[in-house]
């Protein structure tokens, strides 16, 4: 084992025995055609469970949305990134020329992803335990700084930090009509995100009174809200 790796392994707190799936799980597409990808889809998918069922053991009283709403802020990439700073991850990725120049060790979504990645290998590695025990160990305090009042945001911020947690493209909004006269107009918008097929609309006194139902409508359209919350 590299002693540079067997650093890395020190401060995420497992040891691999296969060591090659550590390295696949550091190495950047611009590297190489055999990269991580596969390994963060996998890894992408473990934590969003191991998350959900931490939530789901810690808030016993919270409804759906509300747990859907942490698990987006718990497992979004600048927190990913945070921890994966915090573990100096980006000293250990193998990347392409272009982006070694670029400074594509520092960007939030590679390092995000890497970590992903390091999550799907372990599970590879040593099995679901292992890496349950890995994601609740690296995301403690993300875990105990969290309450039900985090839920009480705006549906413009659940919108996108829902999809956020998903690598989607941002939500665009858009004023298709204003009615009314000046003193008494009324303002509609609709929301695109990449989820859906159709456009959301929203009705309102303001233009971000209209935003906000309409990405309302977007999470009640997406199943992550039911609308009676």
């Amino acid at each position: 084992m590299n002693p540079q790796l067997a650093r890395l392994e020190r401060q995420l707190g497992y040891t691999f025995k296969d060591s090659e799936l550590m390295l696949l799980a550091l190495t950047h597409r611009s590297f190489a055609g055999r990269n991580n990808e596969r390994l963060e889809f996998l890894g992408d998918a473990i934590l969003n469970f191991v998350a959900g069922e931490a939530l789901f053991e810690r808030f016993p009283q919270a409804r759906e949305g509300q747990l859907s709403r942490l698990r987006a802020r718990l497992v979004k990439g600048e927190t990913l990134a945070l921890l994966a700073r915090g573990f100096d991850l980006g000293e250990y990725l193998r990347l392409g020329s272009g982006e070694l120049k670029s400074g594509g060790f520092r960007r939030e979504s590679i390092l995000a992803d890497a970590l992903e990645a390091l999550i799907g290998a372990i599970y590879l590695d040593a099995g679901m335990q292992a890496a349950r025990e890995r994601v609740l160990a690296w995301l403690t305090s993300e875990l105990d700084s969290l309450t039900l009042v985090d839920t009480n945001k705006d549906p413009k911020t659940r919108l996108q930090e829902f999809l956020q947690s998903r690598a989607c493209e941002l939500p665009r909004y858009e004023v298709v009509d204003i009615q009314g006269e000046p003193h008494c107009r009324s303002f509609f918008v609709e929301c695109q995100i990449s989820l859906l097929n159709e456009k959301t609309r929203g009705q309102g006194a303001s233009r971000r009174i209209a935003e906000q139902v309409a990405a309302a409508a977007a999470l009640i359209a997406l199943g992550v809200e039911n609308g009676n919350e």
